[in-house]
Order: C-alpha cells, then sequence, then structure tokens
C-alpha cells in the first residue's frame, strides 16, 4: 500500500472537539473515587521551536488527549511526528528553546511531578557496564528509597522489582558495554525499567522502549512493562511495533507532523481507518498500515500527588561512593590501564634518569625529570576521560529523576577516586624517585608523591568540569588538553618567569597555573639542603641547593615548599567547586524548565478533570456512526 496523506478537516475538528469538551464535563467526576492513581490530561497543547527562516516552528499543534490509571498509552508515528517532544511535554522535560501553550493537569489539578511519583525512561541506556543486574538495582534502591525503610526491606523490594521484569535469571551477569559481554539489549532496556520503578511511581513515561531491539526482545520489555500497569499510568512512544506488542496497548495516539490523526482505544483503531477509506489489508501488521497510512514523508479534583521521602544525604554520599568505587575497579580503562601505564613510565624515567649524583649536569637532569612528571604524568589524565563522561551521563539521568542531588555525587565521586589516584601516584612515583637516586628521606619522597598526586586529582577535576559542559569525547579531549597545554606553557618551566611575556602569560596566566607551584613546590623539596659540584671547565666549586632555585630556576623563596602544596590542595577543592557549581547550575536550570513548563492556567481545570471517555478523541470515531457534515 502506498503512502497516503490522512489529514482531519479543520471545521470537523473543532466540531468534535466542542462536542467532546461538552461530554468531558458531563462526566466529570466518575473516576478517581474508584481508583487512586493518576489521571493526566491535556487539551490544545502546542509546542514550537524558533527558526532562523520562519520564525517558529510547530512541533505540536493542539494535542488534546488523556492517560488513565492502570493503562498503557500508547503515541505512534512516524519519525519527526513529535512522539519523543509530546512526552517531553507531558513530563517537563522541555527546553528553555522550546515554548508551550495549553492545559495539562494532574488529576484536575495543577501541579508538579514531584519526586517518587513520576518516572521517565529516556532512550539512551546509561548504565554502569561493570556492575551485575542485582548490584545496580541495588544500589539504585538504596539511593532512591528512605532511610525509615529497613536495609532488608530494601533488598526485598529490588528482588521482587527484578523478578516482575523477568531478570532474575541475569541477577549476577554483568551489564557489559564496549568490549565486554553483558546482557542483552533487550535486558538492559528492562534493567533500566526496574531501576526506575523502584519507588513504584503512579506515572511512568518511557521514550522508544523498543527501540533497537528485535520483535521477541520488544515483546518481552512491552509485555513487562504491561504488567506494571495495575494503579500505574503508562505513557510509552514506540515507532513501529509488531502485532503482539500493539495488541497490548489499551490506547493509542497516532501522530502525524505534530497532529492527532487518532486518538482513542487501540482496539478501535482499524475500524476507524476502514470507515475513513483506509482498510487494513488482511495479515498485516495494523501498526505498519497505520504509519504507511499518515506517513507524508514520502508522499472532579482527584488525588494530590505528595512528595516521597529518600534516603538521607550521608546515606546516598556513602552509597555513590561505593558504587563508584567498583565501577572504578571493575572498568580497567578508568584507573587501571593508566596504572600499567605509569609504572612503564617511571621504570623509563628511572632508568634514563638512573642515579643522577650531584655533578653539574644532574642539575638539569633533575629539573627535566620534575618537568616530565609534573607536566606530562598529570597531563595523560585525560585519558580517563572517556569515564568520566559515562560516569556523567548516568549522573544526569539519576539527577533528572530525582535520585540524588549534585553534592552526594561530587562527595561520591571525589571519595571513591582517591584511593587509585594515591595508587597511580605513590607507586610509579617511587619507582622514578628511588631508581633516579632524588634526594634521600621518606619526608622528600612523601612530598613528591602528595604534589603529584594533587596534581593529578586536579587534572581529572578539571576534565570532570569540561566532561559537565562538554560530553563529547574528542571536542572534551581537545578542549581539557588545549587548557593543560596553555598551563604547561605558562607554569615557569619552559620559559623561566622573568622571560614571560607580561601581558597574558605573566599576568594572570603564570598565576593561575597549578603547574608554577607543582614545579615550584618539587624543585624545592629536591634542591633545597643540597649541595653541587661545578665540574665544568674544571671549576670544582661548590654550589648550594638555593642558589641554584633562585639564579637558574627562578624559584620564589620567600615560602616553604609546603605553601606551594596547600595552594595546590587550594585549587583542587576550587576546581571540585567549580564542578559542583556547573552541575548544579545545570540542575536549576532543568527543574526551572519543568516549573515553568508546569504553570497551568485555571480555566482548563474544570475541563478535562478526572476521566475521559472511552470513545476516541477529534471524532475519529463518531458519536454517532454518520460522517460528519463539513459544509
Amino acid at each position: 500500500m502506498g503512502s497516503v496523506n490522512l489529514e482531519m478537516p479543520p471545521m470537523e475538528y473543532e466540531t468534535r472537539i466542542g462536542k467532546q469538551e461538552v461530554k468531558l464535563n458531563a462526566v466529570k467526576g466518575q473516576m478517581g473515587s474508584k481508583t487512586r492513581g493518576v489521571s493526566l490530561t491535556w487539551n490544545d497543547l502546542w509546542v514550537t521551536v524558533s527558526t532562523r527562516k520562519s520564525g517558529r516552528k510547530a512541533i505540536l499543534q493542539g494535542l488534546t488527549g488523556y492517560a488513565r490509571p492502570s493503562e498503557l498509552l500508547a503515541v505512534m508515528g512516524p519519525s519527526g511526528c513529535g512522539k519523543s517532544t509530546l512526552l517531553d511535554a507531558l513530563a517537563g522535560r522541555l527546553d528553555f528553546s522550546t515554548r508551550q501553550s495549553g492545559d495539562i493537569l494532574i488529576n484536575g489539578h495543577k501541579q508538579k511531578l514531584s519526586y517518587g511519583t513520576c518516572a521517565y525512561l529516556t532512550q539512551d541506556e546509561t548504565l554502569l557496564a561493570t556492575l551485575t543486574v542485582k548490584e545496580a538495582v541495588y544500589y539504585s534502591a538504596q539511593l532512591q528509597l528512605p532511610n525509615s525503610m529497613k536495609k532488608s526491606e530494601k533488598i526485598q523490594i529490588a528482588e521482587q522489582t527484578i523478578k516482575e521484569m523477568g531478570l532474575q535469571d541475569a541477577m549476577n551477569t554483568r551489564i557489559g558495554g564496549w568490549g565486554t559481554k553483558g546482557i542483552s539489549g533487550g535486558e538492559k532496556r528492562r534493567l533500566s525499567i526496574c531501576m526506575e520503578i523502584l519507588t513504584r511511581p503512579k506515572l511512568l513515561f518511557l521514550d522508544e522502549p523498543t527501540s533497537g531491539l528485535d520483535s521477541a526482545a520488544s515483546y518481552y520489555v512491552m509485555s513487562g512493562i504491561s504488567r506494571q500497569k495495575e494503579g500505574r499510568t503508562i505513557i510509552a512512544s514506540i515507532h513501529q511495533p509488531s502485532a503482539e506488542v500493539f495488541n497490548l496497548f489499551h490506547s493509542l495516539c497516532l501522530l502525524s507532523s505534530g497532529k492527532i490523526v487518532y486518538f482513542g482505544p487501540a482496539s478501535a483503531a482499524i475500524q476507524f481507518f476502514a470507515r475513513n477509506g483506509f482498510p487494513c489489508p488482511h495479515l498485516q501488521n495494523p501498526s505498519d498500515h497505520f504509519l504507511k497510512t499518515v506517513n507524508k514523508d514520502f508522499d472532579e479534583g482527584g488525588e494530590i500527588l505528595e512528595k516521597r521521602s529518600h534516603a538521607n544525604f550521608t546515606t546516598q554520599s556513602l552509597v555513590l561512593t561505593r558504587r563508584s568505587s567498583v565501577n572504578m575497579f571493575r572498568d580497567l580503562g578508568y584507573y587501571w590501564m593508566r596504572f600499567a601505564t605509569y609504572v612503564g613510565i617511571a621504570l623509563g624515567l628511572g632508568s634514563i634518569y638512573y642515579d643522577l649524583g650531584s655533578n653539574y649536569h644532574s642539575i638539569e637532569e633533575r629539573g627535566l625529570m620534575v618537568a616530565f612528571v609534573v607536566s606530562f604524568m598529570t597531563f595523560m589524565t585525560v585519558g580517563g576521560f572517556p569515564s568520566f563522561v559515562e560516569d556523567m551521563k548516568v549522573f544526569q539521568r539519576e539527577n533528572l529523576n530525582g535520585h540524588y542531588g549534585c553534592c552526594t555525587f561530587v562527595i561520591g565521586n571525589t571519595l571513591s577516586s582517591i584511593p587509585y589516584v594515591l595508587l597511580i601516584s605513590f607507586v610509579p612515583g617511587a619507582i622514578a624517585y628511588l631508581l633516579s637516586g632524588f634526594q634521600n628521606g621518606s619526608g622528600h619522597f612523601i612530598y613528591f608523591a602528595l604534589v603529584l598526586f594533587t596534581s593529578m586529582m586536579i587534572v581529572e577535576s578539571l576534565m570532570m568540569n569540561v566532561a559537565a559542559i562538554v560530553p563529547n569525547f574528542l571536542m572534551g579531549i581537545v578542549i581539557g588538553a588545549g587548557i593543560q597545554g596553555l598551563q604547561i606553557l605558562s607554569g615557569g618551566y619552559f620559559q623561566l618567569p622573568s622571560e614571560l611575556p607580561n601581558p597574558i602569560w605573566k599576568y594572570p596566566l603564570y598565576y593561575m597555573s597549578f603547574h608554577k607551584y607543582a614545579y615550584q613546590g618539587m624543585f624545592k623539596n629536591e634542591f633545597e639542603g643540597l649541595k653541587f659540584t661545578d665540574d665544568q671547565f674544571g671549576n670544582n666549586r661548590t654550589m648550594s641547593g638555593e642558589d641554584i632555585l633562585r639564579e637558574r630556576w627562578q624559584v620564589e623563596m620567600a615560602y616553604s615548599k609546603w605553601v606551594d602544596l596547600a595552594i595546590l590542595v587550594g585549587t583542587l577543592i576550587l576546581y571540585r567547586l567549580v564542578f559542583l557549581l556547573i552541575i548544579k547550575t545545570n540542575e536549576k536550570v532543568v527543574h526551572a524548565r519543568k516549573a515553568s513548563t508546569s504553570v497551568l492556567s485555571n480555566r482548563s481545570s474544570q475541563i478535562m478533570a478526572k476521566s475521559l471517555p472511552t470513545s476516541p478523541l477529534h471524532g475519529l470515531t463518531s458519536f454517532d456512526d454518520s460522517p460528519t457534515n463539513n459544509g
């Protein structure tokens, strides 16, 4: 069957809406007293975006519909018809670049979707690949469920949810990802749903839950969703379901170019298309027929929702620290490959600068080794950027759904990374330090390792800041490497402080670069107290380390090396606070967007209050069987 344009006549549309509103007022209050759930209704919903050519473009055009408890509403239509935009609008997730008008009511009230009452599953699967199914759900349960609930109860809920979604046979299987085999795509999708329904939300949004899955996996995912419908209102956008999946739907909203073509019982859609001259061919999947038909590309007050509580700040911080630690331990690319690389480089440094001695030549060699350690061993921390981006994706999904806040994420991420950064700074640092014959004494080595550790943590913080702003792998690494390159150049080693151009390079970059304090701290740690023999040209005169610091490296001697370390620690804290500020700002932007899109006008509070009749909207199936006369 070829592609056919099926458009409702404007007069018929308006007439049917008018009749529908009259009928809605007549049945007001029939529902809500029978069930305690969420009745979501929307009327004359428009969403527009700005364009350069025409000013504004309408994505959704005057949509009216409803979703009722214990029912699964499927939003279908060809690509670009506005399915995801409709879900975002109903869930209050539209960007600031969009404008929304129309009325959205929750149980007849204008109220925000508070934590625990609503869950949203996006198309992207942001899961930690190193965790098992059981661990992922357990950690999520500990983060989301309130502290008043016992740990055994949380575990019971987690296990029950896993069984409800049919994942009990995969409980001890790792999720898997790039380079590691794990659970299937359908199981990942069901796992994502598991983590969102732990709080038993009354309203569940699912954006393309079967995207990328074969028909069998799609059926298992959707049947698992359908089993969760009791007392829960489920709205799912879906592109092209199989006949088996289509039979699971209670209601159908069929969109084309941002307009409603059909809204009503899914079982009545075939009759509607047949009455309008587009009968479904025998043995053809109804959803395929609907999409080919509409695709224009190729031719009384209800229950007041109460915000639920979740785990407190301390519990969330501890759980996130533990979960992140497990992920870092199991993800070879996070720290272990870097650790092996650092050990190899440390062995190389130690062999090249083996037993430096105290002659004149050793002065330059010590300086070169310090510069390599501070500049390039810390620079290699950018290799962890892909892992940082994955962490940010998981955080953004879980934070948007209210699992935990920004502060707990920053604390958990920081605490979990400290042991691993200590490992990759102390062990390779010890190898390079001992082989090269740097200053004797445990105090000198500890200072050397602490400066290396703090510098690595600073670079990790810098890359986390970049990941929070630029989530693209390639662009993030380029930007992070560029910032570090500027700091290295202005740090006072590759060009001595007195020779740096005053504008920009000396003021302010030289004083802003953490490399300045790392260079100078390590130089003081290494040269103070040593004596060197100037054996050039047979002089054999003795030089003190302090003289070399002042004359050769132009080190600021007015304060001790511990001040340099303190400045580094302060820089680390500042970078982490900036990271917190960035993600907190992003969170406030999202919440402001949700608040702005959830402001509903009083005039609509009586139009679609509690329930709607089961007959389809917009004249899509008539109140009588006769066609409407548009004349």
